[in-house]
């Protein structure tokens, strides 16, 4: 890690980066969550040690070393943009937004405009590194699969099709590409649009949604075959202990994210 105290700041200040200030402060890295930005009107007690920012230009002014984002896709396509055109790095959590290639490019512009880096989070799905070093040769097919409990899909379109509360197997609702699901499914957003970003695009990348009452938690399973071979793997996920509704392992590789950009070594 560098010598010096980098100061990082969220935006928004919920759960996840709850657990991302909670995580540094534990750890050994000699990190910290300096702070995070929250509109006036949003009301959240600031805790010891930390300052509150209202504003992105107040923000701006701060010069932090890093920026990582925990709040909204509006925040991605709204408040990201102007910090990467002052020269401020910033991490993506909410890649959902990066289904939308107007908010690509506008990041990307803004990047290069501010000489900053923009770098989206894995989440709550495995096997990213291997969908980019194979699309470098060419993919065949990618396909991913949610399974989560029928009570997980409440909300969602799943509620129309399906008897969710007397499912008895497992059940199929969802079959088709990563731009629908990502539309209609925004539970799993982020992890389509993580598959699909680093593989073969949204119109390509297959995407099945099944709601199983025997599943006790998130399963995430990814297939892919190309000129490199072909692999497939399911991930098991367990919530976050202080909110079951967000999972630890994509709180973890937040974690990661931040870790890995003040490491002098990446692995």
């Amino acid at each position: 890690m560098t010598s010096a105290s980098p100061v990082i700041v969220s935006l928004g200040f919920g759960a996840m980066a709850q657990s991302l200030a909670a995580s540094l402060a534990a750890g050994r890295s000699g990190l910290r969550l300096a702070g995070f930005l929250l509109p006036a009107e949003r009301r959240r007690e600031t805790p010891e040690g930390m300052t509150r920012w209202t504003t992105v230009d107040t923000l701006i002014e701060a010069r932090p070393d890093l920026v990582v984002e925990c709040a909204t896709h509006a925040a991605v396509r709204e408040t990201v943009p102007p910090l990467l055109a002052a020269g401020i790095d910033v991490v993506i959590v909410s890649i959902g937004a990066l289904g939308d290639p107007a908010t690509i490019a506008k990041l990307e512009e803004a990047a290069r405009r501010g000489g900053a880096k923009a770098t989206a989070v894995s989440g709550a799905i495995a096997g990213l590194d291997v969908l980019r070093a194979g699309a470098l040769a060419g993919l065949e097919s990618v396909t991913y699969v949610g399974r989560k409990p029928p009570a997980a899909w409440a909300g969602t379109p799943a509620e129309t099709i399906l008897d969710l509360a007397g499912l008895a197997e497992a059940t199929t609702f969802y079959e088709g590409n990563a731009v629908d699901a990502a539309r209609d499914y925004p539970k799993n957003t982020n992890v389509t649009a993580a598959v699909a970003l680093a593989g073969v695009g949204f119109e390509k990348t297959r995407v099945r949604l099944v709601a199983d009452p025997g599943a006790v938690g998130n399963t995430h399973e990814l297939e892919a075959r190309g000129a490199f071979g072909d692999f497939r793997i399911v991930l098991n996920n367990k919530p976050l202990p202080e909110n079951p509704k967000t999972s630890w392992l994509a709180a973890l590789s937040v974690e990661q994210a931040v870790l890995r950009h003040f490491s002098s070594l990446e692995v």
